[in-house]
């Protein structure tokens, strides 16, 4: 039988193979969890924003777990970059506004023009930061409704910050009748 004899000549390399295989698989996820875990705690000790905290990890754990099944796997990555280049260029294009959302989430989580807890104006919708995403934010309005905003539309737009200073100027035109006294007028304003 072939395949008999095949297992007789292969079969004691090719389970040593899957047992490193998956021996490098369960220690670099433990590695993996570890070094995650490091960052997360370094960063809430340094005080950063939460926001930036889970996404920082969570690109990290992603990007440290496809090295960890690569190398289980023994895949070797010269090739496998030219072909996610070429697969990146076509879901490129076929997600160009998600990619525009995510792109605008993460200068947006960088560069914080605003935080969760903020007034804002941004993407044509006033309202609390409640939530900021990599593909969008969500906002409060004084109406108590939540508002999905994609962050291609806050980002490319102007975003006005009502929080950012402790006092607001704010301009009121009050008319006053020419038979009136004036003296009143101004006691009556400044109450």
């Amino acid at each position: 039988n072939p395949l008999v004899n095949w297992l007789s000549v292969h079969g004691i390399d090719w389970a040593i193979k899957l047992a490193v295989a998956i021996a490098i698989f369960v220690v670099g996820r433990w590695i993996v969890g570890l070094i995650t875990g490091l960052i997360t705690r370094a960063l809430n000790k340094a005080k950063v924003d939460p926001t930036l905290t889970g996404f920082l990890t969570k690109i990290t754990h992603v990007f440290l777990m496809v090295a960890v099944v690569l190398d289980s796997l023994g895949i070797k990555t010269t090739g496998l970059v030219a072909i996610l280049g070429a697969a990146g260029l076509a879901v490129g294009l076929a997600l160009q506004g998600s990619l525009s959302n995510f792109a605008a989430g993460v200068m947006i989580i960088i560069f914080r023009p605003f935080k969760v807890g903020d007034f804002i104006d941004a993407g044509g919708v006033k309202g609390i930061v409640e939530g900021i995403s990599i593909f969008n934010t969500n906002m409060r309005t004084p109406q108590n409704q939540v508002v999905i905003v994609p962050n291609g539309q806050v980002g490319g737009g102007t975003i006005t910050n009502f929080s950012v200073k402790e006092t607001r100027r704010i301009d009121l035109t009050m008319g006053v009748s020419y038979d009136d006294d004036l003296r009143v007028a101004k006691e009556t304003i400044w109450k």
